[in-house]
């Protein structure tokens, strides 16, 4: 529908989606006619937003008002019109700041993550990663301090989880090596409840090598996984719910992101958007109705996939997750694009740097 839009039409429709993003406010012909390079009449743009609105680009929401943009008019602004910038080196900044330092636990890194876009949007930011299924490759004992030790596991993608455990007393190094490659050897190319089958079997009767402070250490690992990693949803992160309330204008309003507070509630529901994430690259973007979590919250969503492997979206990279930004469908789509866009590469590359230093 945008090619059959005049160029006339087609820049005073950008300059009302503009100036909406900006004020939130109905935008009249002549708040455009005043803009900087304007050149046309309050008349002219008029007649303009008229035909606009008949091709449903456009709508009035009160009698006499200015007009707004369709949730058709933003996906169409978003994607034959918009013109995005880069991020600003303060932006990139804050969040390379806010990311930095975290431990290789996924959770800090992806709360972190989400924490930073929701401050610098002032939006909520949203993370998404799907219930671990897939089979190991690695898992490795690390010594604390007496008593103490890291389970540190690494998935087929790339993913790295770790936990702190207590230990047996009397438990040293070469059994925390022994129980290291034990499970490595169990788990390479199973999923955690095959392999979790098969250790508990082979403990019961008995039927292993190791000694009995090592089959300890090997349970109490099985056990961490199979309750932090085996999980029914999968990860959902959501920081700064608070921001969606900011533009609140009415009741109705209220009750619309209230709907989706209670959506957001709902992991399994929204961890299918990881679904449709996957099957494409780079950041996606969905306006209201567009996507049916979204259908009465009047709420839209920039969402960018991430790997494992330190390679962003890049072609062949593993997405294990999705990081992005719920907010108005008025949201500035041309700073919060390359800001999600980053972020998910920021991720990526932290998590790739520690399945790294873990291979090494």
């Amino acid at each position: 529908m945008i090619t059959e839009i005049s160029e006339r039409s087609k820049q005073i429709f950008r300059q009302i989606v503009d100036a909406y993003v900006e004020s939130g406010e109905p935008i009249g012909s002549r708040t455009i006619a005043r803009r900087p390079g304007q050149h046309l009449s309050p008349a002219t743009i008029r007649n303009v937003m008229a035909d606009l609105e008949d091709a449903g680009l456009l709508y009035a929401p009160h009698t006499s008002a200015g007009r707004v943009p369709t949730e058709l008019g933003l996906r169409l602004y978003v994607d034959g019109l918009l013109e995005t910038g880069n991020l600003s080196e303060d932006d990139r900044a804050k969040i390379d700041s806010q990311c930095a330092g975290v431990g290789r636990r996924v959770e800090e890194v992806l709360g972190e993550a989400g924490g930073a876009l929701s401050n610098l949007s002032r939006y909520a930011g949203l993370v998404l990663a799907p219930k671990t299924e897939r089979p190991f490759k690695q898992v490795e004992f690390l010594a604390l301090s007496p008593g103490r030790a890291m389970v540190v596991m690494v998935a087929d993608n790339g993913l790295v989880e770790n936990r702190v455990i207590d230990l047996p007393m009397g438990v040293d190094l070469s059994s925390l090596t022994e129980a290291s490659n034990y499970l490595t050897a169990r788990l390479t190319g199973r999923s955690l409840p095959e392999a979790k089958e098969i250790i508990e079997q082979e403990i019961s009767a008995q039927r292993t090598e190791l000694n009995s402070l090592t089959s300890k250490v090997v349970q109490a690992g099985i056990a961490t996984m199979a309750g932090d990693l085996d999980r029914e949803d999968g990860v959902l992160i959501v920081r700064g719910q608070a921001h969606l309330l900011d533009d609140v204008a009415n009741l109705a309003d209220l009750e619309r992101i209230r709907g989706l507070f209670e959506v957001l509630e709902a992991k399994r529901t929204l961890l299918r958007l990881i679904e449709v994430v996957q099957a494409a690259q780079g950041v996606q973007i969905f306006i209201g109705a567009e996507n049916q979590l979204f259908a009465m919250s009047g709420c839209s969503m920039v969402v960018a996939p991430f790997t494992a492997s330190g390679e962003g979206s890049a072609p062949g990279a593993r997405v294990v997750g999705a990081i992005g930004v719920i907010g108005p469908t008025r949201m500035n789509y041309a700073r919060i694009i390359p800001m999600v866009d980053y972020t998910a590469r920021v991720v990526s590359r932290l998590l790739g740097h520690a399945n790294k230093e873990l291979s090494r």
